[in-house]
């Protein structure tokens, strides 16, 4: 190891590795935990990476595993720092202390949508963790059809399998970097809190961590294999190849893509329930976890509640107006009528004739987009993080529950506190390329108390308020003044209690 402050390099089991130092903080990014998922890999599980000789520059981001681009109204809002290319199976590392310091590492897991995402982005530096002690990790790993196709041939959940392989490497190695690699969290934020949730339950990633944060996101995203197999069968048509996964492997990969494009257009255009299935109709999202019995053997908040991740420490929570970022972002949400607000209520399985007055109750003089959009939230964050702190308290007092709650003034305030706005106050990264969403002078102070507490719950297990149960339903609010409330979803949970 040396670790002199113009040239870090550190011995990994792979071979040597040199990183940069920015503010005193040791970095490495672009390392590779897995071999480059093209060629003989293409559409397998990952492989191990090939060792190499010499020392290897590590200074700069590994390319995004394959994927379509953003639409242009996420594009402006989820600046990324690298391109295409096949060696992306990569992590990147932030480190204060290389050696034997044993320091807490958090390990993070991307979202967007499991068909988008990359670790190279401005506010995922993970500076300010290392500044505060943590080892910080974030990784890549595959999406859409490279993740989750499935054909019902025995092999499923690549994206899942890629982030136990990026754990795995972290146990292996990150003691070189000053981690503990007893005391590690992994956290995500929306697809990599939903990956987190997955983490659980999963008999493979057992052991590999001692602490969870699932941000807007928790275990319920998981789609029977029958309905997984259904979209596998419907990419292998727009391909015109057979439904076989040799056959998908060798379609070029600017035709592959084209084809899922094609496949979620027609998604949106025509989202038929007998087709499509009614998850992935009910989603719009057609690439998710699937339960295939192996990987993930039940749903994975069943396998919580009968106990699966009862020794690890779980932190879950939300943003109050989460969906609310895609309705209000295109208008959509001025467009919403009483007729498609009623529809959509039908698919998440709501009872349309209860719940709707409910909600109105609920949101006095609120226009049908603002109840779409607050129903959305409650489907897909609200409703299973409180079943997801239901089910681990359950079988751990080390439960505990947020909520963020600042609103973003940008776009005339109509986002409120959306889905995304807490990522970069739980970095302590504002101002890195967030002046789109979170506007010129965003609150640093609440940025200050958020990353302390995600340095605390990574540190100890506790981030300084008291522990979940469902009697009292304790969170804290993270707002301009934090606090403590009481369920603070008490509404949600009554309307939706036989439904998710």
């Amino acid at each position: 190891m040396n670790t002199a402050a113009e040239n870090p390099v550190v011995r990994t089991r792979s071979g040597e590795a040199r990183g940069s130092v920015a503010d005193g903080v040791m970095v490495f990014k672009g390392i590779p935990y897995a071999a480059p998922p093209f060629g003989a890999n293409r559409l397998r599980p990952p492989q191990p990476a090939a060792p190499w000789s010499g020392v290897r520059d590590a200074l700069t981001y590994g390319p995004k595993t394959p994927q379509p681009p953003y639409p242009p109204d996420v594009s402006a809002i989820l600046p990324e720092l690298a391109g295409s290319g096949e060696d992306c199976l990569t992590l990147n590392i932030w480190s204060p202390d290389l050696g034997a310091a044993r320091l807490p590492v958090m390990v993070w897991i991307p979202g967007s949508a499991f068909e988008y995402g990359t670790a190279a982005t401005a506010y995922y530096d993970g500076g300010r963790f290392a500044r505060d002690g943590v080892v910080c990790v974030t990784i890549n790993y595959r999406v859409g059809p490279d993740g989750f196709l499935y054909l019902g041939d025995g092999v499923a959940n690549f994206a899942l399998l890629d982030q136990v392989a990026a754990l795995e490497w972290v146990r292996e190695n990150i003691a070189a970097f000053g981690g503990d690699p007893q005391n590690v969290t992994i956290f995500g934020e929306s697809a990599g809190a939903m990956s987190v949730g997955m983490l659980l339950s999963m008999p493979r990633a057992e052991g590999l961590f001692r602490r969870a944060i699932a941000q807007s996101g928790a275990a319920h995203p998981a789609i029977p294999a029958t309905v997984a197999r259904r979209i596998g069968e419907i990419l292998a048509g727009k391909l015109g190849v057979a439904a076989t996964r040799e056959a998908i492997a060798a379609v070029p990969l600017d035709r592959l893509l084209a084809a899922q494009i094609a496949l979620h257009a027609d998604l949106m255009e025509r989202p038929d329930p007998a087709r499509w299935g009614r998850e992935v109709v009910a989603s719009m999202t057609p690439w998710q976890p699937v339960v295939d019995g192996d990987v993930l053997p039940a749903r994975p908040i069943e396998r919580i509640i009968a106990g699966a991740s009862a020794g690890v420490d779980i932190l879950v929570g939300a943003n109050t107006d989460e969906w609310r970022l895609f309705l209000a972002l295109g208008g959509m949400i001025d467009r919403i009528t009483e007729e498609a607000l009623a529809a959509s209520a039908a698919v998440y399985g709501l009872p349309v004739e209860t719940a709707l007055p409910a909600y109105r109750a609920a949101y006095p003089g609120a226009s049908p987009g603002d109840l779409l959009a607050a129903i959305q939230s409650d489907w897909w964050c609200h409703v299973p993080a409180l079943r997801l702190a239901d089910a681990h308290a359950k079988n751990s007092p080390a439960t505990y529950m947020y909520e963020f709650a600042w609103r973003t003034p940008q776009f005339g305030g109509r986002l409120g506190a959306c889905h995304l706005l807490e990522v970069p106050f739980v970095f302590d990264t504002l101002g890195k390329g967030t002046e789109t969403l979170w506007g010129p002078n965003p609150p640093q102070q609440l940025a200050g108390t958020t990353h302390a507490a995600w340095v605390a719950f990574a540190t100890s297990g506790d981030p300084g308020w008291p522990q979940y149960n469902p009697r009292r339903r304790a969170a804290m609010r993270f707002d301009l003044t934090s606090r403590v409330v009481d369920d603070p979803w008490s509404v949600e949970r009554a309307l939706w209690e036989s439904v998710l």
